[in-house]
C-alpha cells in the first residue's frame, strides 16, 4: 500500500518537532522506506516524531519513526 493522510494525526507539538500518530496495514520495512510520507510534505518536518501502528502478518505492531529528511524532490 501507500501512505493514507486518514491514518495521521497529530498528537502535539513544540520546539519546533511534532509527535504524530499514524496506523496503516503496511508492514513497519514499508513505513521505513525512503518517500513513504511525500505525500505529506508540508505537514511533517524534519525531526518529527511518529508513533507507528503498522502491521505484520495481521499483527499489530508499534514503532517510533522520525522524519529524517523532509524535503520536497
Amino acid at each position: 500500500m501507500a501512505y493514507s493522510a486518514s491514518g495521521l494525526t497529530r498528537l502535539s507539538g513544540g520546539s519546533g518537532v511534532n509527535l504524530w500518530h499514524y496506523t496503516t496495514t503496511d508492514t513497519i520495512a514499508t513505513v521505513n522506506s525512503a518517500g513513504y510520507f511525500n505525500d505529506a510534505i508540508g505537514m511533517i518536518r524534519s525531526l518529527d516524531v511518529i508513533i507507528a501502528v503498522t502491521s505484520t502478518g495481521g499483527t499489530p505492531v508499534v514503532s517510533l519513526v522520525y522524519a529524517k529528511d523532509v524535503s520536497a524532490s
